[in-house]
């Protein structure tokens, strides 16, 4: 069981690191900060839509491994 656990662990931190290296960053620099403003006032583009299901991929792995990691710790005590 435990390393059932272990294994899905490792998965699970292979593709949260992959995700959030796939995400662009939010300001690339000075032409990102002053850019940035217009994007929020006025909406982006086509592209919103891959960042918006990046995020949430993202989130749901976090908590996957964060509760993953909890319950390892617990089951190997």
């Amino acid at each position: 069981m435990d390393i059932f656990l272990k294994v899905l662990l490792i998965i699970f931190s292979i593709g949260l690191i992959a995700v959030v290296l796939l995400q662009k960053g939010k300001s690339a620099g000075l032409s990102g900060a002053i850019s940035g403003g217009a994007e929020h006032l006025f909406g982006k583009s086509k592209a919103r839509g891959m960042e918006l299901v990046l995020e949430r991929v993202t989130v749901g792995l976090a908590s996957g491994f964060f509760i993953l990691s909890i319950v390892v710790a617990v089951v190997l005590k």
